[in-house]
């Protein structure tokens, strides 16, 4: 201001004066309006009805014979308005009175949603923080409106309107009301890909959570446009291309535009896809002194010529530091150094040892639980108190507890302890459902029509435990199950199940019913990164009833033994690499077991199934073929038609529910086989349809049979001996809201005289 002032007075105009003049005496009085203070002896308070007089005098924070400047005056009127009870405030000086004027917000009755009918007043109240019988804000209300507004937006209906009002009521109250004008929902209407030359738009629309509106739009949601997902698919993107050999791939950029008529979006992928690498020399390297590299040269698994995969190498870094330990190394560290060869488009990678600082874990604070236990989480991370701090092991539990299941959301972080070597490790969850119950109706081609009903817990009590219940009723049978597990017994990496089951049929294609019962409880544990081993005891109770007496005598004569009860004790061990994501494009599953009874009958029951699965050209057609067999021997006793083998549609297409091994020659009654073997050959292809519509077409080729009666009685059995079926057919997946369908259309191109085929069944899609 005073360099302003001279400038003026050296120009030397009478104006120029003037005008200087009056500003230095504005500038005086303003300092001394704000050094003016005032001292009162008395606070009077008006136009407050609901609010105390103490209430309003602690928001002002002024005390009797404090002396207060304008400033002062000014931020208490302030802090009254900031309470948010007040419409007006004015705070006035008069002589020793301090006069605080202040007009109340009306108190909210109620509040209402009016206009929704796409979301219920229970979806949408939770956005909004305005209370009954607190004062109304505008502004809040305001917030409460744009919290709906958002609410619509995440159903995809960016113009749905929100207009709050209020309605006056005596007492100074109001009814809150928001009006809702709703909109049609903007889906996602197209997902194109730029620079993609490796895999097609529609393969890499199958990688992304976002997903074009389809017939199905009225059911699945993934169809509407959401920010945080479309975020999420640029990593899924990258997930996908870095694990099959681009390292240098990279989304440049997503466009986002809204049609037109602002009634769907269309989303473009700017991709810059790199060159396929593979792994060149892999080598271990330590610059920790006295520390051989040759023993962690031997846990890699990475090997020269293999495609390049981000996902080998953390699991390579894994086992050498666990290695580590094992050796008494702790607070090593692996640095993953790459050395690029264009030429060959190879990567040479080398692991280099060197020392990690010497940070310690001080403790785990787990939040956000509020219905699972603290050790159900703590199950999930490898380190304790004390333990070296590993941020692989940090960002490794975190990945296993949202595995669980049971979580919205999950963050694991560390930060700094009491000391400069110490962390905490910070896990906040937040609680997701986790139960379920259904009542419904199926059908199965084998069985027909039934009636369901199931209950379903897989974090029971919070314990992690999982508990299910069904109990389903059809044309021919009728099931109760029962299963529970406890996932980690005893604080360990030990799966212990309890499985209780009863059924009774109807069998339709022999006169007689069953009953049968059988109670199993297990242990399952780790035997090797991708083994499992389970150890198991069962006890079975089957009976044959109301046999007719024109039905089998052989099953006449198995129905005279009266019922069975057995014991057994098992084993399963079973190889699946389909789930460690070393090979995004194939897996193997390995699966054999055996049970050894006792009690009435004494037997020994065997099973295997050998899978595996791939994908080619570009991973639009996956392959697969599966090997899958069984045999049952009896030492003491015969089996029966409850206890053989019978090759349903599950285990070979082509033929009804007993429709092909041994039966009857004078009854045509189906007697089952102790033992059955059968290769499935089959593809899954793309049709050309869009891929919002989660339909994909499949051919495959069955060969197999069930046969060796056993125990015959004397009577004649034909297709006793093996007799191989071969049925080829074409099958219509179709991914749905309710489960993965499959349409088979099949034609035996081998089959015997009296084998009962089908050309149509539906059934759940399943893996091998």
């Amino acid at each position: 201001m005073h360099r302003f002032v001279g400038r003026l007075l050296a120009q030397g105009g009478a104006t120029a004066r003037r005008i200087a003049t009056v500003a230095v005496i504005a500038t005086f009085t303003a300092g001394a309006a704000f050094a003016q203070s005032f001292v009162f002896n008395n606070v009077s308070i008006e136009g407050n009805q609901r609010v105390a007089v103490g209430t309003i005098l602690t928001y002002a924070g002024i005390s009797q014979g404090e002396a207060l400047t304008t400033a002062g005056l000014n931020d208490a009127a302030q802090a009254i308005r900031a309470s948010g009870l007040f419409e007006s405030v004015d705070v006035i000086p008069s002589g020793s009175t301090l006069l605080i004027r202040v007009v109340e917000y009306p108190t909210i009755n109620r509040i209402n949603i009016e206009g929704n009918a796409r979301l219920r007043d229970s979806e949408l109240l939770p956005f909004v923080q305005s209370q009954p019988r607190r004062a109304y804000n505008p502004t809040q209300a305001e917030s409460d409106t744009a919290a709906i507004t958002q609410a619509y937006a995440q159903q995809g209906r960016i113009n749905a309107t929100v207009t709050p009002s209020i309605i006056p009521l005596s007492d100074n109250r109001v009814d809150l009301v928001f009006v809702v004008t709703e909109s049609a929902v903007t889906e996602v209407e197209r997902i194109s890909f730029l620079g993609n030359r490796t895999y097609s738009d529609s393969r890499l629309q199958r990688v992304l959570d976002t997903k074009q509106a389809g017939v199905l739009r009225a059911i699945i949601s993934r169809d509407t446009y959401s920010p945080e997902r479309v975020a999420a698919d640029r990593e899924l993107l990258t997930d996908f291309y870095n694990s099959r050999g681009y390292p240098d791939f990279v989304v440049q950029n997503v466009d986002v535009a809204l049609t037109r008529e602002r009634d769907a979006y269309l989303i473009t992928y700017n991709l810059r896809e790199g060159q396929k690498f593979a792994f060149g020399s892999v080598t271990v390297t330590s610059e920790i002194e006295g520390l051989d590299p040759a023993p962690f040269q031997d846990a890699i698994r990475v090997r020269q010529g293999a495609t390049y995969s981000p996902v080998p190498i953390e699991t390579d870094i894994t086992r050498i530091e666990r290695l580590a330990v094992n050796r008494g190394v702790n607070f090593l560290q692996v640095d993953t150094r790459i050395t690029r060869n264009p030429r060959d488009l190879t990567l040479d990678l080398n692991y280099v040892l060197v020392p990690g600082p010497r940070i310690f874990v001080e403790r785990i604070d787990i939040e956000g639980n509020g219905t699972t236990l603290d050790r159900v989480i703590r199950n999930q991370v490898d380190v304790v108190e004390g333990d070296p701090f590993n941020p692989r092991e940090i960002r490794d539990s975190a990945r296993r507890i949202r595995a669980l299941g049971f979580f919205q959301d999950v963050a694991v972080n560390a930060r700094q302890g009491t000391t400069e070597n110490q962390v905490i490790v910070d896990v906040d969850v937040v609680e997701g459902p986790t139960g379920s119950l259904s009542f419904g109706a199926n059908y199965n081609s084998d069985t027909g029509l039934g009636l369901v009903a199931s209950y379903k817990q897989s974090n029971f009590q919070g314990r992690g435990q999982s508990l299910s219940f069904d109990l389903s009723t059809a044309e021919t049978n009728r099931n109760l199950s029962f299963s529970f597990s406890e996932p980690a017994l005893l604080g360990r990496d030990l799966r212990m199940g309890l499985n209780l089951a009863y059924s009774t049929t109807d069998n339709e294609n022999a006169l007689y019913d069953t009953e049968k019962f059988r109670f199993s409880p297990s242990l399952t544990f780790p035997v090797s990164e991708n083994g499992r081993l389970t150890l198991q005891y069962a006890f079975d109770y089957a009976d044959l009833t109301d046999v007719s007496a024109s039905a089998s005598q052989i099953i006449i004569n198995e129905a005279a033994i009266g019922s069975v009860s057995t014991h057994s004790l098992g084993y399963t061990y079973s190889y699946d690499t389909r789930r460690s994501g070393l090979n995004p494009n194939a897996g193997v599953l390995l699966r054999f077991g055996q049970e050894y009874g006792f009690g009435d009958a004494q037997f020994i029951k065997s099973t295997a199934l050998v899978g595996a699965e791939t994908k080619v050209w570009n991973e639009e057609v996956t392959l697969r073929a599966t090997l899958e067999g069984g045999h049952l021997a009896y030492q003491e006793g015969t089996s029966r038609v409850t206890d053989r083998f019978f090759m349903g549609s599950r285990v070979m297409r082509g033929f009804e529910a007993g429709g092909i091994g041994p039966r009857d020659a004078l009854t045509d009654d189906a007697l089952g086989g102790n033992a059955f073997a059968v290769v499935r050959l089959e593809t899954e292809f793309p049709l050309g349809l869009p891929s919002e519509y989660g339909i994909t077409g499949g051919a495959f080729i069955d060969y197999g049979s069930v046969w060796n009666v056993g125990e015959t009685f004397g009577e004649t059995v034909i297709y006793d001996e093996f007799t191989p079926r071969a049925v080829a057919g074409l099958s219509v997946f179709w991914t749905t809201p309710i489960g993965p369908l499959r349409f088979n259309f099949t034609e035996a191109l081998q089959s015997e005289e009296f084998d009962n085929t089908k050309s149509f069944d539906v059934t759940i899609s399943t893996s091998f």
